[in-house]
């Protein structure tokens, strides 16, 4: 039965590449030279990706998060541009115009490295010069046109470009955007691969390249939520089009996948537990389940809210998106400066699709998934991360060998991959029964639970359910364990039962989000058990919580 899971991913990691054995060799680091912590970090990654140390470049540039168009090329641009040519890891030749033209140009002919890290402490937005302007601008769309500001990392990505007249106004096409082989994605095409080291503070700069090694040694596991807006029409479908790609993509590859239609975002109430895949659109600040002090993101996670100004800033924990999914342990993300309009923001299908099916790292997935350059996307993470790239055989064999718990989402990816397959669930749940109560495994218990209900044996379910909430399973599981077998329970006609749940969950839980509608719940159930004294408990606890209307 086995042999199902690994033809269905090794027909994905069939496309993957072979790569150099030290992919930090490929790289280029960019620190602040007059911040030490830019330093650190950049220290830190050179050690842990074996850059070489001839390509750890320091730079006196300003210290805040913004620097203008004239310090970018002469204190960031150009003087990285003059290192990468004078360590011959940029080689340019000079070549003829095409006749007629009378100019000589010069051509990037050879490309040692492939990738730009900048790391805490390089600025991350390029500031609108009113003085700066451009010939031709009616050819610019009018809702952009003018505007000549940009992300530091967006720009650099056509830094080969640097010494050829490049509008500044407006973006610039991707001449590798959705490529299929990341061997395109190289200075000689025209693409450095930007991405950047940063967050809230220096320490969760820091950590991005920890936790991405980490999931690159033991996989990237846990769940998927992908929250679309149920878009039917108009010019944002193409945002709910992306994000439904990347939810299909996911599920293809394994994961347990959540997709949520609803015009409003994922609740504050949602149990969202042990996240690897998240992305979502389109409210202004960090906001639902993102909220809570502890948010259960799984080493290696990726985490993106689609907004016009989701990274205005990195240097915030509650503010936009980009900053507070990092300091809440995202290892991963990208985001807007400024407004860039939907079809200049990343293609999520493409990202998904190049990351997971094809093996793509980090930095090569995100440049792929960008039509425009020189624009307003900074892509946050070690773009060397390539969480995908193992054989799942082999994974799956090492994480045996190694006793290590993650096996039981080996197993749970190999019943998903081969259900989403379109394989019968029968066989999956015999397998589970025996495998979940082995492994004392709530994550395996939970499928099988929801195997049994979709299958209408509703008791096996219940029994399921419970025994998934005796193996010690995370708080936000269990928020979602509770409240499934409370439904459950209910349906099946066992209110007694589903009344003491609601009880204990109540009791044990008393931050819930959505108490209020709980309790709500709970007094409908004690009213049609004849529990009057209970139901009148429950109306004094509805009215502390409901909202006072003022008349």
């Amino acid at each position: 039965m086995r042999r199902l899971f690994y033809g269905g991913l090794l027909a994905m990691a069939c496309a993957l590449r072979l790569r150099a054995a030290e992919p930090g060799e490929e790289a280029v680091v960019v620190f602040n030279a007059r911040l030490g912590d830019s330093r650190a970090v950049a220290a830190h990654y050179a050690s842990v990706r074996h850059v070489p140390a001839r390509q750890v470049l320091g730079l006196k540039l300003p210290t805040g998060e913004n620097m203008t168009r004239e310090e970018y090329r002469d204190e960031l641009q150009m003087p990285l541009l003059n290192f990468l040519e004078r360590e011959r890891l940029f080689v340019f030749e000079p070549r003829a115009d095409p006749p007629g033209s009378g100019r000589p140009r010069t051509e990037l002919k050879e490309a040692r490295i492939r990738y730009a890290v900048l790391c805490y402490g390089v600025p991350l937005r390029i500031l609108e010069d009113a003085a700066l302007s451009e010939p031709d601008e009616s050819r610019i769309p009018a809702e952009i046109r003018g505007r000549n500001g940009a992300a530091v990392d967006s720009e650099l990505t056509l830094l080969p470009w640097s010494r050829e007249k490049v509008r500044r106004d407006g973006w610039q096409r991707n001449p590798c955007y959705a490529a299929t082989n990341a061997a395109l994605l190289n200075p000689t095409n025209g693409v450095l691969i930007v991405a950047r080291l940063d967050g809230p503070e220096a320490g969760v700069a820091m950590r991005l390249v920890d936790k991405a090694m980490e999931a690159e040694t033991n996989g990237l596991w846990g769940r998927a939520y992908f929250d679309l807006r149920g878009l039917t029409n108009g010019a944002l479908k193409e945002g709910d089009d992306w994000i439904g790609s990347a939810a299909k993509t996911a599920r293809r590859y394994g994961f347990e996948t959540v997709v949520d239609e609803r015009p409003e975002t994922f609740s504050a109430g949602f149990p969202m537990s042990q996240i690897a895949l998240y992305a979502g659109w389109y409210d202004g600040n960090v906001s639902g389940p993102f909220t809570r002090l502890q948010v259960e993101m799984m080493p290696g996670a990726f985490a993106y809210h689609l907004h016009s100004y989701s990274a205005h800033t990195l240097r915030t924990t509650n503010q936009n998106w980009c900053g507070p999914l990092l300091a809440l342990g995202a290892t991963a993300t990208m985001g807007c400066i400024d407004e860039p309009y939907l079809q200049a923001t990343p293609d999520l299908g493409v990202f998904f699709s190049r990351w997971l099916i094809r093996g793509f790292t980090y930095g090569e997935a995100a440049c792929a998934a960008q039509q425009a350059v020189c624009w307003q996307t900074t892509v946050v993470g070690d773009p060397l991360y390539r969480p995908f790239g193992k054989d799942p055989r082999a994974l799956h064999e090492e994480l045996i060998r190694r006793h290590s718990p993650l096996v039981e989402w080996s197993d749970l990816r190999w019943v998903d991959v081969n259900l989403a397959a379109g394989a019968a669930a029968e066989k999956y749940i015999q397998f589970l029964e025996t495998e979940a109560s082995g492994r004392q495994s709530a994550i395996l218990s939970e499928k099988l639970a929801d195997l049994d209900e979709a299958a209408g044996k509703p008791d096996l379910a219940i029994k399921a359910f419970r025994q998934a909430l005796a193996f010690h399973p995370t708080p936000q599981t269990r928020v979602r364990l509770m409240l499934a077998l409370g439904d459950l329970l209910v349906a099946s006609g066992q209110e007694p039962e589903a009344l003491k749940l609601y009880n204990e969950f109540q009791k044990n839980t008393p931050d819930y989000p959505e108490a209020l509608a709980l309790w709500q719940k709970m007094r409908t159930l004690a009213e049609k058990l004849g529990k009057n004294a209970q139901a009148a408990r429950y109306a004094d606890e509805i009215n502390k919580l409901s909202p006072v209307v003022n008349p």
